[in-house]
């Protein structure tokens, strides 16, 4: 790790990201890609050590409170945190205001920051979301190998609702013939059920590959699994989008399941529900882009 001073944090969006970079090795990260134009290695992670004050500045000039969204492209809750308090730090500040957050991680390290987020939802909305790709324990130790598992974010999103907050699972990737299949995916979605989600996120049966991001993976695929970058090549070639033969299958069990279960999905709609700032105090509503 390094640390370096931002020039601000806050995107258009409204999302946040105290670290650039990551540890987590996930095989199939898009966060390598490229066209991000990251200048040091990957997991030599960049800590933004003034995110804090740059998130308080820009709050205070904020004419209407919405939700902050963080963990899009590096993880709020990396094994430094620990050390760090930055994302901690965050979560004070956007309490302070009264601002809403929507918060993305595989670690359950997110469960430290409980009193935060449920100070935050007594005023407005905390959201804690996580990845989940594959019901497969030891997969998951391949796929994403430094980083808790599946079943111990399946623990921490169980956690989250039995306080109250509001938990979701961003469902992917979906890997071409490693974790497309119907007993993964019933498998999965038997957790987001018995943790009580509220919504999932999934933008596809697939996974993308871009400069940067494909040769890493490729690299993984050879290290663990011989001849399965062949077989990409052959079926996907440098395509961007690489869909599951399974795809459309997989989908209609996604939105069949979702609807018996009562669970927000799809990408649009998701993504609209975790954005919606609510007010408890007021009964308000507005949107992550005010």
């Amino acid at each position: 790790m390094h640390e370096i001073k931002a020039r601000s944090i806050l995107s258009a969006q409204n999302g946040i990201n105290v670290y650039r970079g990551c540890t987590h090795g996930c095989i199939y990260c898009d966060s390598r890609s490229t066209c991000y134009q990251m200048d040091h290695a990957f997991e030599d992670v960049a800590v933004k050590t003034n995110a804090p004050k740059l998130l308080e500045d820009a709050l205070r000039r904020k004419r209407r409170r919405c939700m902050i969204g963080t963990g899009s492209m590096c993880d709020p809750y990396l094994p430094l945190e620990q050390e760090t308090l930055l994302t901690r730090r965050c979560l004070e500040v956007i309490d302070r205001y009264g601002f809403g957050v929507s918060v993305l991680t595989k670690s359950d390290l997110v469960l430290r920051d409980l009193d935060l987020l449920k100070r935050i939802n007594e005023k407005t909305k905390a959201v804690v979301c996580t990845t989940l790709t594959t019901f497969d324990e030891d997969l998951c130790r391949i796929l994403e190998p430094n980083v808790c598992t599946t079943r111990r974010r399946f623990e921490m999103l169980k956690t989250m609702r039995e306080n109250g907050i509001h938990t979701g699972v961003w469902l992917c990737p979906i890997l071409p013939f490693l974790n497309d299949t119907e007993e993964n995916l019933r498998g999965l979605l038997g957790y987001c059920f018995d943790a009580g989600v509220e919504v999932i996120v999934n933008f596809g049966m697939g996974v993308t590959l871009r400069d940067g991001d494909r040769q890493y993976f490729y690299a993984q695929l050879d290290r663990h699994f011989p001849g399965m970058k062949e077989r990409y090549i052959r079926a996907f070639g440098e395509r961007y989008e690489c869909a599951s033969p399974n795809a459309r299958r997989l989908a209609a069990i996604l939105r069949e399941e979702c609807a018996a279960q009562n669970v927000i999905c799809g990408a649009e709609k998701a993504m609209a529900w975790l954005m919606e700032f609510e007010d408890r105090q007021a009964g308000e509503q507005i949107s992550l882009f005010s």
